[in-house]
């Protein structure tokens, strides 16, 4: 499978794997499945940690820089399509970063793993739940 990671699964992965459901647990943990992420998802983790919300032990931009080294992943590029399909794409909600992980994985042909209600029940796209 290939499966691109909503921001709160790859930050959970890392930092509190106790709270990824079962199902995303075990597909993670797969070795045949190919893991995807976001620069989006670099960019809202940053926010997330700049703004509180999330704690690290050292600077965003660091403890990032050696988050993506830890876990072998593909990078699932920004493109002019993928900004196109962020505001094609029916959502319930407009939040920017869920769009453009939401266009990403229409493009790339990519399995959204989140726990995300709204881009599960959104039916626009393959998500994998972290219930």
């Amino acid at each position: 499978m290939r499966l691109l990671l909503d921001t709160h699964i790859w930050a959970w992965s890392l930092l509190e794997p106790e709270r990824l459901g079962s199902s995303a647990k075990a597909a993670l943990a797969e070795s045949e499945n190919e893991l995807w992420l976001s620069p989006i998802s670099t960019w809202e983790l940053v926010l997330l940690i700049e703004r509180g919300r999330m704690e690290v032990d050292r600077p965003a931009a660091e403890w990032v820089r050696e988050a993506l080294g830890r876990i072998p992943m593909r990078e699932a590029g920004l493109n002019h399509e993928v900004a196109l399909r962020s505001r094609m794409l029916s959502l319930q909600h407009d939040d920017p970063a869920d769009r453009f992980l939401a266009a990403t994985a229409v493009v790339y042909e990519l399995t959204l793993v989140t726990a995300d209600r709204r881009l599960i029940d959104s039916g626009a796209f393959e998500v994998l739940p972290s219930d």
